[in-house]
Order: structure tokens, then C-alpha cells, then sequence
């Protein structure tokens, strides 16, 4: 009895360090960002990345990725070519892809969004296919340096959190204006 009450404090401790580390606000270059309740941190997968995070279905059955980018000032490619990248990687349906440039408190945000299968990959490495996806993704201009955050996975989880991911993008625009 001792030896799993000693297992269980520790699997709790354990526990509780492992989410200790989860930020709910975190900064990718000049802007600073608030993690929305239900919405997991996960540790970046690739240098490229400033920050990753996971949204999941109700069911958790599906999940879709946030993820973060940040070049510096004058870097990464610029709004319009990384915009088109993005849906590029797609196979989009008719109509589904758009390049919308929007402005939220003064500060100037382009939102781009489509659906259909997509091509996930690394530029040069291999590619898996995934169909029925969809990618809702703000690059928000800054003068140290434009953020790119993109959100990918399945459509209906993507699309039913879209209201969610821009009030998102619409909070941290404005606090960079600050």
C-alpha cells in the first residue's frame, strides 16, 4: 500500500512539472500571445518554429496545429510570397483558397485560409497527403519582423474554430500596437 501511495505522489509531481512548463502567454518576436483555455503547448518539432500549440476535437479524436514563425525584420520572405506558399500546399477546392488583407487596431494582419488535401512537408523532404484539411493561417506585420502563424488539420475542426483563431489574432495585433 505504501510503495503505490508513494507512486501516485510521484506520477502527480511528475504530472505537475511536466504542465508547469506550459506558458498561457508566450512572445514570438514582438508580439506577445495568450494561449487560449483549451488550447494544449507543445514542445516545437523544428528549428524553424518560435512556438507550436494543438487544438483537439470535443471527442479527441482529431487534432489540428498552430504553429509559429518568426524571421526577423525583413526576413522570411515577405507577406505575399509566404501567403501563397501556404496555399500551395494544398490541392485546394474551388474557390476555397483566399488571401485576405485585413487591419485590427492599426495594425495591418493578412489572413489566409483554404481547404482540400493537404501537402505536409518540409521544402525538399518527403510529402504525406492528407485529404479533407484545411488551412487557416495570419501573418501579422511588424516592423521587427513579420509572425507567421498557421493553423492546419482537419477541415471541420479548423473551420469550427475559426471565429476562436481570430479573436486570437485579432488580441495579439492589438497588444502589439502597444
Amino acid at each position: 500500500m505504501h510503495f503505490r501511495s508513494l507512486f501516485a505522489a510521484a506520477l502527480l509531481a511528475f504530472t505537475a512539472t511536466v504542465h508547469a512548463d506550459d506558458p498561457t502567454s508566450f512572445e514570438v518576436g514582438a508580439i506577445k500571445f495568450s494561449r487560449p483555455n483549451g488550447w494544449d503547448w507543445v514542445p516545437v518539432n523544428s528549428p524553424m518554429r518560435k512556438a507550436q500549440l494543438k487544438i483537439t476535437s470535443a471527442d479527441k479524436s482529431q487534432s489540428a496545429d498552430i504553429t509559429f514563425f518568426y524571421f526577423g525584420a525583413g526576413g522570411g520572405g515577405g507577406v505575399d510570397a509566404n501567403a501563397k506558399r501556404w496555399v500551395a500546399q494544398f490541392e485546394s477546392k474551388d474557390g476555397a483558397a483566399k488571401i485576405v488583407p485585413m487591419e485590427f487596431d492599426g495594425a495591418k494582419v493578412t489572413v489566409v485560409s483554404t481547404e482540400g488535401t493537404y501537402r505536409s512537408g518540409m521544402p525538399g523532404g518527403p510529402v504525406s497527403t492528407l485529404p479533407d484539411q484545411a488551412l487557416l493561417g495570419a501573418i501579422i506585420q511588424n516592423a521587427a519582423g513579420d509572425i507567421f502563424v498557421k493553423m492546419t488539420g482537419p477541415a471541420d475542426l479548423v473551420k469550427g474554430k475559426h471565429e476562436e483563431f481570430m479573436d486570437f489574432i485579432k488580441a495579439a495585433a492589438a497588444a502589439a500596437k502597444k
